[in-house]
């Protein structure tokens, strides 16, 4: 039986071991964040402008702001957890060409941006930029963008406010559920710091929500952002797109997805 015992005080050890290394490392699993130098400069179309705003412990925020000739709105978008703008920032014409800005900030620590990451401060990050956006557009202009880890900021955001709409590509419900499809045999409601909670957040959203997944995403579970969208509040207009041979980056290649921009954003820019 001492052998029996020792085996399982090895296993215990080595649980707890893993369960510490994920809770110091667990921002290198879930930001993949690449700086960019203060200097570099941008070689992306169509025209855009860079912007900064200061965050409110100091952090200066940078955001790149692509211009429609004659904007009949603007649309904030939330990119992904890999990368920056400098990768992001070739989604940014389809809706240019739509007749809509797009304010694309990097979280911080992502390309320009800089400061100390908590979900805290990535959470007001994003609110200081929709207060920058409300500078330019009224509410009934702003269309609040989410993709994949974006949707973490994207979700809240528009629960707090009154945009035309929320659009989630990739979302998911809570980040327990992402972290549980890569490795469930940790505790993550105990040693998450990121919980990214759009299940509880989006129950305060009253703008319209469309929400598209792939059946075949293996990083963030379609069985997830279904719960997100169950969540939505039966008084709001929700619509969720299902692409059933879609992952988890490659949902813009499916004619559906543009037909789906141009179904709504066309029919929000007859109403502005």
């Amino acid at each position: 039986m001492g052998w029996l015992w020792a085996t399982l005080g090895i296993l215990l050890l080595g649980y707890a071991g893993l369960c510490t290394f994920y809770a110091i490392f667990q921002e290198r699993f879930i930001f993949i964040r690449f700086r960019t130098g203060q200097h570099y400069r941008y070689r992306i179309p169509p025209p855009f402008e860079e912007r900064y705003v200061e965050a409110e412990d100091g952090a200066r925020l940078h955001a790149l702001h692509f211009k429609a000739a004659d904007p009949r709105g603007i649309v904030l978008y939330f990119h992904g957890n890999t990368g920056s703008v400098r990768r992001w920032g070739k989604f940014a014409p389809r809706f240019v060409r739509m007749g809509y800005d797009v304010l694309m900030p990097d979280p911080r620590g992502y390309g320009k941006s800089r400061g100390d990451l908590s979900e805290a401060a990535l959470l007001a990050d994003a609110e200081r930029w929709y207060q920058e956006v409300l500078r330019s557009f009224p509410e009934d202009r702003v269309v609040v963008f989410g993709r994949s880890l974006g949707s973490g900021l994207a979700t809240p955001v528009a629960a707090q406010h009154h945009p035309r709409m929320l659009i989630l590509e990739t979302p998911f419900a809570n980040l327990y559920d992402v972290a549980t499809n890569y490795l469930p045999i940790l505790p993550y409601r105990l040693l998450l710091r990121y919980p990214f909670r759009n299940d509880k957040a989006i129950k305060r959203v009253t703008c319209p929500v469309y929400i598209l997944h792939g059946r075949s995403d293996a990083t963030v579970p379609y069985e997830s952002a279904l719960k997100l969208y169950a969540a939505v509040p039966s008084g709001v207009h929700r619509e969720m797109l299902t692409f059933k041979k879609g992952h988890h980056s490659d949902l813009p290649r499916f004619p559906r997805y543009q037909r789906f921009l141009e179904r709504v954003l066309g029919r929000e820019r007859e109403h502005l």
